[in-house]
């Protein structure tokens, strides 16, 4: 039977090692935090990372937050040390192809049980960002802006970010005219712009009604299968969900039996 720890009061202004102190003390450790990169991006993969820091490590890790309001410079040396001082971690790399089969929604949350799955020693607990993961093989609670107020979670959102940010990089060199060296694949002025003069590659995500119509403007065809159940879902705008004209989650729709057929 999964435990669920008794009711605890984290005061906001109890700092970004509060909640896994907090759960740690109840016998609830080790806690892992789980976050994403990419999430918000027309093309380059979706990345997952889980994170376990050590109790008592807070003040070796001074600056952690969301990796989004870190400069690349200061990131980097959180990458770093995060991956110096962790207890354990997984970072998990979801490719456009995969995004597209199966929809960004539940890639990610896929890509989250596998997060916490590829970690050496199984969490008493897990903290995610934002919202409820089902399926994961530990007790777990959704934090609001997670990657802000709870130091696992921002680990697991540098761990994420970082790698994926080298992985754009690396695409830059093969794929130059999309300036994803810059922009990282998300629906920049610049990458639409680039989008709709080029036409999409085989890293961005058609299923995505941007790259589909820049596609459909270049009588191209997807590279790589694109489930039914997600083409059309409307552009990711930086985390916030697809959305179909009758306002329900565009990738959602089969969420749950696309899971129960993963774990099979």
């Amino acid at each position: 039977m999964i435990r669920k720890p008794p009711r605890v009061q984290v005061r906001q202004t109890a700092g970004i090692w509060a909640f896994e102190a907090a759960l740690d003390r109840r016998g609830f450790g080790p806690v892992a935090g789980v976050d994403e990169a990419g999430r918000g991006a027309c093309a380059g993969p979706l990345v997952v990372a889980s994170c376990v820091l050590k109790p008592g490590d807070a003040a070796k890790f001074e600056g952690l937050t969301d990796s989004k309001l870190l400069t690349a410079a200061a990131r980097d040396r959180m990458y770093d040390l995060v991956l110096k001082r962790a207890r354990d971690y997984a970072v998990i790399v979801i490719p456009a192809a995969e995004v597209d089969l199966i929809g960004v929604h539940v890639a990610n949350i896929e890509g989250m049980r596998r997060a916490v799955a590829q970690l050496d020693a199984h969490p008493g607990y897990v903290l995610t960002d934002g919202f409820p993961v089902p399926g994961l093989t530990a007790p777990n609670m959704p934090v609001v802006k997670g990657d802000r107020v709870a130091a696992c979670v921002a680990a697991a959102s540098v761990l994420a970010k970082v790698t994926r940010d080298r992985i754009m990089t690396g695409l830059h060199e093969e794929l130059p005219v999309y300036g994803f060296d810059v922009h990282k694949g998300y629906s920049t002025p610049e990458h639409s712009a680039a989008l709709v003069e080029h036409g999409p590659s085989a890293q961005h995500r058609w299923s995505y009604a941007n790259v589909a119509a820049a596609a459909l403007r270049h009588g191209v065809e997807a590279p790589h299968r694109v489930a039914r159940g997600v083409i059309g879902a409307a552009v990711v705008q930086n985390g916030t969900t697809p959305q179909t004209s009758g306002g329900r989650l565009a990738t959602r729709r089969g969420a749950d039996s696309m899971i129960t057929r993963a774990e099979a």
